[in-house]
């Protein structure tokens, strides 16, 4: 998952960088509304993260500008304790969500995975499609009922992946969701992990649930269910 994250507070914003990385999100980070601005408007992002309060352009009118050119991005805004009016002007301008500062960051994750959930059409957090079960809010998965582990990189790829299963998802739009603005994006190692996954999630070589499209890029072929 790919995230925006617009913060003025420098301490803040690089707290939040870190914690985000570390919990396996890809995360580009703006310090100014104009750049977050433009940054949201270019590229692709599974969700952004906006504060209200930038000392340039306001996170209002930075959501405002992104839905009144089609942007459709799930946004979570933050906000001061006790102004409950951003609250309402940001939701009134296009955001998903809110979260009052300070804030815990295991909300914030579980705001975010929501969010991610509900762009994609999923309901709950786990997801199963056969013996893959998939719990997007623990990271975790699971394979015929034993755990499996996962870097990150393949986390980013089979979640994307799940959660848009039936979809062909070419190799430009997985690279443009896996990692960030600024990262070496080198095709061989998108098929180097989409390798690594089948063997993990199919060892047998029965289930064979990542289908390769010559030239468009790949699906998750099997049937999903959200529980």
């Amino acid at each position: 998952m790919r995230v925006l994250l617009i913060e003025d507070e420098t301490l803040l914003r690089e707290q939040l960088t870190r914690q985000l990385r570390a919990h396996g999100y890809a995360v580009d980070a703006a310090a100014t509304g104009g750049e977050g601005q433009y940054l949201g408007s270019e590229h692709p992002f599974d969700a952004a993260i906006v504060d209200l309060g930038l000392p340039d352009i306001s996170g209002i009118d930075v959501i405002r500008h992104w839905r009144q050119h089609g942007r459709r991005l799930p946004v979570l805004i933050l906000t001061a304790q006790g102004r409950w009016q951003d609250k309402v002007a940001g939701l009134e301008a296009g955001a998903d969500d809110y979260l009052v500062k300070p804030f815990q960051l295991e909300e914030l994750l579980a705001r975010l995975n929501a969010l991610q959930r509900r762009a994609a059409g999923w309901a709950q957090a786990v997801i199963e499609c056969g013996p893959v079960r998939l719990d997007t809010h623990r990271q975790q998965l699971w394979v015929a009922g034993q755990p499996v582990e996962l870097t990150a990189y393949e986390y980013r790829l089979l979640s994307y992946l799940i959660l848009h299963a039936g979809k062909v998802i070419s190799k430009t739009e997985l690279t443009d969701h896996m990692y960030e603005q600024d990262f070496d994006r080198d095709s061989n190692v998108l098929e180097v992990l989409v390798g690594r996954l089948r063997r993990k999630l199919d060892p047998d070589d029965c289930l064979q649930p990542i289908e390769t499209l010559r030239g468009r890029g790949y699906r998750f072929v099997l049937d999903c269910v959200s529980s």
